[in-house]
């Protein structure tokens, strides 16, 4: 072993979720990622500290898997997250593989939730910005926000566009199998995988 190869922690899972941390992104579809890390806080009993030195807001949670989670919304804005992600994965010392991202997806329909390992940022800056910082191979869990990209909407009017009462049900449908996808992944058995809410 290298003396400069980095020991990472095994015992510990990052979960980073993407987002804008104003409350008038609120509801959005490039906020889906914050909406599922409420849920799952929510879920786990656990409460969100604002953390300076890591640019985000984090809670901690001890999984039935034994594993010990943090999880980040990061208040660096969507297309800089990578530097939220870097400062908490080094300070953990948290291997790439073991940080799962949450993120919008407009290439895939609304209620489609897919998983993958690494991957090209298919035009995401907040993508972008985390492989700049951890590399390419993080996991993914993809949430469809679009169910008609040919449209003629700018990219950006869309993501930041917000989700009709309807669109947020269904995305709310989501919420059981996606828990699962992330309880899969805190136990070490994340596979790639394509999920269509009908």
């Amino acid at each position: 072993m290298s003396f400069f190869q980095v020991i990472y922690n095994s015992d510990m899972k990052l979960i980073i979720a993407l987002g804008n941390p104003e409350k008038r992104y609120d509801k959005t579809r490039h906020n889906i990622g914050f909406f599922i890390a409420d849920h799952l806080v929510g879920q786990w009993h656990a409460s969100w500290q604002k953390q300076k030195k890591f640019h985000a807001i984090t809670a901690e949670y001890v999984a039935l898997s034994g594993q010990h989670v943090i999880i980040a919304k990061p208040t660096t804005y969507y297309n800089l997250v990578g530097e939220s992600a870097r400062a908490i994965s080094d300070f953990y010392k948290i291997a790439p593989e073991d940080t799962l991202i949450i993120h919008d997806d407009l290439a895939l329909p609304l209620g489609t939730v897919r998983t993958r390992v690494g991957g090209s940022s298919g035009g995401n800056n907040g993508l972008k910005s985390l492989t700049s910082h951890l590399g390419e191979t993080t996991c993914r869990l993809r949430i469809g926000v679009w169910d008609d990209p040919h449209e003629g909407r700018e990219a950006t009017d869309v993501v930041l566009g917000k989700l009709s009462a309807a669109e947020q049900q269904q995305l709310a449908a989501l919420l059981p199998k996606v828990t699962s996808l992330i309880d899969a992944f805190l136990a070490g058995d994340f596979a790639v995988t394509t999920h269509r809410e009908v």
